[in-house]
């Protein structure tokens, strides 16, 4: 299969690829997602059969505007709309009841569905052209870090997939985050661009669900994606090094093998001037670390390290969201200094 490459300008294109049952690659403020029609089951298999991503693991519909949501979810809360009011267009997944028009494989059999209305431009004039909802998981093969632009994307899905839409680099850079509205109280499964304390000041008290924290066990079944399996991970080990960047920084330096890669703070780039490197912003700039992180997660995929070391930030505001993808990327493989 040859994969197109398409502009912003071709949204006409992308939007009948995406009728006719085939895949593209499109742009979000988030990620790059993979997407087919969520209304058309063989369309979405094609989606689990490209990246390699286990049956059970759910995915998310993709709409233009609150007004969806009727279609396809039923005993909408009062609470979505609240937060759609809030957050959307944006980075939040709402877990709701689903209709049953909505296929099984969408939502690995599950009674709920993964809601959102992106906030890209060329997303939503794709979806807005395509008139269907958009089953759009990241785009990248399972297990390896999400990508943040087209030519990530073209790493992974090149020949795999009908298209990919090059809409720049993505705004946000980590995964939307993902409240199940289906509990009381509501439950944050995945933390994300819109964060736990902006959660809170539209629904009061959200739990947060162990897995954001640890592993799942074998037994335990993924209501959202990114829940079970391991993710975001690139071909070395990955170690995590949390707690003060001071000392997580002279940690690494002491412990890191000379040939190991690190992830690090700006401020502590110097401390490794004999290693590869990469960036993940200033320590105090958490927007920045999240866009930067499943670049450098990705970069070391075209060295030789045997090892990655990574600092990683406190887990307040879009800190948790970080946290969680290094975490994940680690295997849980965290050293608390």
């Amino acid at each position: 299969m040859q994969t197109l490459r398409l502009t912003p300008e071709d949204t006409a294109a992308a939007a009948a690829i995406l009728r006719r049952g085939g895949l593209v690659g499109i742009p979000t403020e988030t990620v790059y997602g993979l997407g087919a029609d969520g209304l058309n089951s063989e369309a979405v298999a094609h989606i689990f059969e490209a990246k390699g991503r286990p049956q059970d693991n759910p995915l998310i519909l993709h709409i233009p505007e609150a007004g969806w949501l009727d279609w396809y979810c039923r005993d909408i809360p009062d609470s979505a709309y609240a937060l759609a009011r809030a957050y959307w267009p944006g980075p939040l997944t709402m877990i709701l009841r689903r209709k049953p028009l909505v296929p099984d494989v969408v939502t690995a059999g599950l009674d709920t569905v993964g809601m959102r209305c992106p906030a890209h431009p060329v997303c939503r004039a794709i979806l807005r052209v395509a008139q269907v909802p958009v089953a759009a998981p990241s785009g990248n093969t399972s297990g390896r870090p999400s990508p943040t632009t087209a030519a990530h994307m073209l790493e992974d899905m090149d020949g795999r997939i009908d298209a990919v839409v090059d809409g720049g680099p993505c705004a946000v850079g980590v995964e939307s985050t993902i409240v199940d509205l289906t509990e009381t109280p509501p439950r944050l499964l995945r933390p994300g661009g819109i964060t736990l304390e902006q959660l809170e000041a539209v629904l009061g008290e959200v739990a947060v669900d162990p897995a954001v924290t640890r592993l799942m066990g074998a037994g335990e079944r993924p209501r959202a994606p990114g829940m079970k399996y391991r993710h975001y991970a690139p071909r070395a080990p990955v170690t995590v090094v949390a707690g003060d960047p001071q000392k997580s920084a002279a940690y690494i330096a002491q412990h890191a093998g000379a040939e190991d890669g690190v992830i690090c703070f700006d401020e502590f780039a110097p401390l490794f001037a004999e290693r590869d490197v990469e960036k993940l912003g200033p320590a105090a700039d958490k927007g920045e670390q999240a866009r930067h992180i499943f670049d450098a997660l990705r970069a070391f995929d075209h060295t030789g390290v045997p090892a990655i070391w990574a600092q990683c930030p406190d887990p307040s505001g879009l800190g948790l969201a970080i946290a969680n993808r290094l975490n994940k990327a680690a295997g849980f493989h965290v050293i608390q200094v």
